[in-house]
């Protein structure tokens, strides 16, 4: 496995490689790669991706080999501009740069492929996107299948994908498993491959989003936590206050933060 990455706006963040990037910036960068018809593998990574990838090394090595890593969450961007005074105004949300990635699809007639979430989910999603988007070309879609790839699998994923005319893919299978799905099927597909976390349910309108207020003061974890408090209560109690605290860490150089290298080797497994 190989590919070429553009370093010149990774940074590092508790070791995980984040780009500081805008929407604009982020939503070109996409588009070229489906336009031009190179492996592209994309994330959004909120406080619990970043900490995903500080507790498992294996996972890190992946994240740090992507090609393009926004800063979903307001506590990465603050890192950012703490660390390396990127300036950033905005964080970059996985759900919002969904919509502009598909909007600039549907201008420029570029077919798209939805992998993941459940068939319910994408039954909804389906009409909902193509409302907001005209002209939308959904090239195909399949639910997860809720276990780990088989023998041939990721050959027979990558030429259903391939045959349907998408360019792009959107994988929605939940943070870290959706980031996995991406670095081992980017070989196989010459497309861009973003894994866009709770977009499908929010999109879909199976979950309600935040007040503006609370995205821009970084309390969408409150949010979330009071609509699902048994599976998330640890995610955001437990991994926000570690992530601030190796984050000043890092600020003041009591660690060193040292980034995993980028991951080279092809997975023997993953989630579908």
């Amino acid at each position: 496995m190989s590919t070429t990455l553009n370093t010149s706006s990774k940074r590092n963040v508790l070791g995980v490689l984040v780009d500081a990037t805008d929407y604009a910036g982020a939503t070109e960068r996409i588009i070229r790669a489906a336009t031009d018809g190179r492996p592209y593998a994309v994330t959004a990574l909120a406080v619990h991706g970043v900490m995903e990838g500080v507790a498992d090394g294996t996972l890190g090595g992946q994240l740090n080999s992507f090609d393009l890593v926004t800063p979903d969450g307001q506590p990465v961007r603050w890192a950012l501009n703490l660390l390396y005074g990127a300036g950033l105004r905005d964080r970059v949300y996985g759900p919002e740069l969904t919509l502009r990635v598909l909007g600039r699809a549907a201008e420029q007639g570029l077919p798209v492929y939805l992998y993941g979430s459940t068939q319910p989910v994408l039954d909804l999603l389906i009409p909902a996107l193509t409302a907001m988007f005209p002209a939308l070309k959904i090239a195909g879609s399949e639910p997860s299948k809720f276990r780990g790839v088989e023998d041939g699998e990721p050959e027979q994923i990558a030429a259903r994908v391939s045959e349907s005319g998408a360019r792009i893919v959107l994988v929605g299978l939940g943070c870290p498993r959706q980031e996995k799905f991406v670095y081992a099927m980017r070989p196989y597909l010459a497309m861009p491959l973003l894994a866009v976390g709770a977009a499908f349910d929010y999109h879909a309108g199976g979950l309600r989003k935040p007040p503006a207020w609370m995205q821009r003061h970084a309390l969408e974890w409150l949010w979330r936590l009071g609509l699902e408090p048994t599976r998330l209560w640890r995610r955001y109690l437990i991994l926000n206050p570690k992530y601030l605290a190796r984050l000043g860490a890092q600020k003041v150089r009591l660690w060193r933060a040292t980034p995993v290298t980028p991951a080279t080797d092809s997975p023997s497994t993953f989630a579908v």
